[in-house]
C-alpha cells in the first residue's frame, strides 16, 4: 500500500510536468497570435490553469474542516512560486530574466504585495466579522483584486524581448509551435490541457497528504510546504517551459498571476468554511508564512526596479536573498 501511493504520486508528477508544458506552448501560441501579449496571458490564462490544484486541494481542506492545510497550501504554494522564479532566474542568469521582462509586471507585482499585505494584516488582527457569510477581510481581497485586475487588463502589451538579449545562456527553444499552430487548436489544447492539470494536481495533492501521514510530518509544514510544493509543480515547469520558447513574459506572468490567484481561492474558501471568518481561526504559525511572502515579494519588486547590471553576481543578489528566505521558513516553521 505505502509503495502504491509513491508510485501514483510520481505517476502524477510526470503527467503534471507533460501537461504543463503543453499548457505553456499553447498559452505561448495565445500570446503570439492575439493582442493579449505574453504578460496578460501569463498573468491571467497560464497563472489560473495552473493554479487549478491548489483550489481543489483548499475547498477539500475546508470541507473536511482542516482550514490550516487550506490556508497553509494557499500562502505556502505563493512562497514556493517566489523560489521557483529565483532559481530560474540564477540559472539563466546571464539573460538577466527580470530585466527582459516587460516594465508592466510591476504592477501585477505591485497588486500582489499589497493583496499579500491585507491577508497578513488580517492573519495578524483576527478580525472574525463577517458579511453574508464571508469574512470582511476576504471580501477586501477580492475586491482589491477586481480593480488590480481591470487596471492590469487595460495596460500596454509588453514588447518580447530581442534577440540579442536572448542569446547567453543555456539553450532555448525556438517559438515554433506558435509557428505552425492555428488559435483553435490552441485554445481548445489549452482547455483540455488546463483539466488535465486539475486531475494531475489532485492526485498530488491527495498522495501527497498520505505520503505525509505516513512519513509523520506536521500538519502545519504539510500544508505550507509538501502539499504546496506538489501543487505548484504545474508552475515550476510552465516557467521553464515559457523560458525554452523564449518568452520571459509569460514566465514571469504566470507566477506573478498565480500569486495573486491562489489569494483569490484563499478568499473563496471563506465562502466555503462555515464557521465565521476563515483567517481568524487558522493557526498563528500562517502569520510568519504571510510575513516571508510579504518580505520576499519586495524583494522581487526590487528586482524588477533594478537596472541592468553588467556583474552577474550583483544582479543575483534578490534571487539568491529569495532562496535563503525560503529555507530560512521552512526550516522554522519545520522547527516549530
Amino acid at each position: 500500500m505505502i509503495l502504491l501511493v509513491f508510485v501514483i504520486f510520481f505517476l502524477a508528477a510526470a503527467l503534471t510536468v507533460y501537461t504543463a508544458m503543453k499548457l505553456s506552448e499553447y498559452a505561448d501560441v495565445i500570446s503570439e497570435k492575439t493582442t493579449m501579449g505574453g504578460m496578460i496571458v501569463g498573468t491571467i490564462l497560464l497563472a489560473g490553469a495552473t493554479s487549478l490544484p491548489e483550489v481543489t486541494t483548499s475547498f477539500s481542506a475546508v470541507v473536511i474542516g482542516n482550514i490550516d492545510i487550506a490556508i497553509g497550501n494557499m500562502l505556502g504554494s505563493n512562497l514556493f512560486n517566489l523560489l521557483i522564479l529565483a532559481v530560474f532566474d540564477l540559472l539563466y542568469r546571464r539573460r538577466q530574466l527580470y530585466h527582459q521582462a516587460g516594465r508592466s509586471h510591476l504592477f501585477s507585482a505591485v497588486l500582489g504585495l499589497f493583496l499579500m499585505l491585507v491577508v497578513t494584516l488580517a492573519l495578524f488582527l483576527r478580525i472574525d466579522y463577517t458579511i453574508i457569510g464571508i469574512g470582511v477581510d476576504a471580501l477586501l481581497v477580492l475586491l482589491i483584486y477586481i480593480i488590480g485586475m481591470v487596471i492590469i487588463s487595460r495596460l500596454p502589451s509588453a514588447p518580447e524581448p530581442t534577440e540579442a538579449l536572448m542569446g547567453d545562456g543555456p539553450e532555448t527553444e525556438t517559438n515554433e509551435p506558435a509557428k505552425d499552430m492555428s488559435i483553435k487548436k490552441a485554445v481548445i489544447g489549452f482547455i483540455i490541457a488546463a483539466i488535465a492539470i486539475l486531475l494531475a494536481g489532485t492526485v498530488l495533492s491527495i498522495t501527497g497528504d498520505q505520503i505525509a501521514v505516513i512519513t509523520g510530518m506536521g500538519s502545519s509544514f504539510v500544508g505550507s510546504f509538501l502539499i504546496a510544493a506538489t501543487t505548484s509543480l504545474p508552475e515550476a515547469v510552465s516557467v521553464y517551459a515559457a523560458l525554452r520558447l523564449k518568452n520571459m513574459n509569460l514566465a514571469v506572468g504566470s507566477i506573478l498571476g498565480s500569486n495573486m490567484f491562489n489569494m483569490i481561492i484563499l478568499a473563496i474558501s471563506d465562502a466555503v468554511y462555515q464557521g465565521g471568518s476563515i483567517l481568524a481561526d487558522v493557526s498563528q504559525s500562517n502569520v510568519y508564512t504571510g510575513i516571508a511572502i510579504t518580505l520576499l515579494s519586495a524583494v522581487l519588486i526590487w528586482a524588477l526596479l533594478r537596472k541592468r547590471s553588467a556583474s552577474l553576481w550583483t544582479y543575483s543578489i534578490p534571487s539568491m536573498i529569495t532562496v535563503i528566505g525560503y529555507f530560512i521558513v521552512s526550516y522554522l516553521l519545520f522547527q516549530g
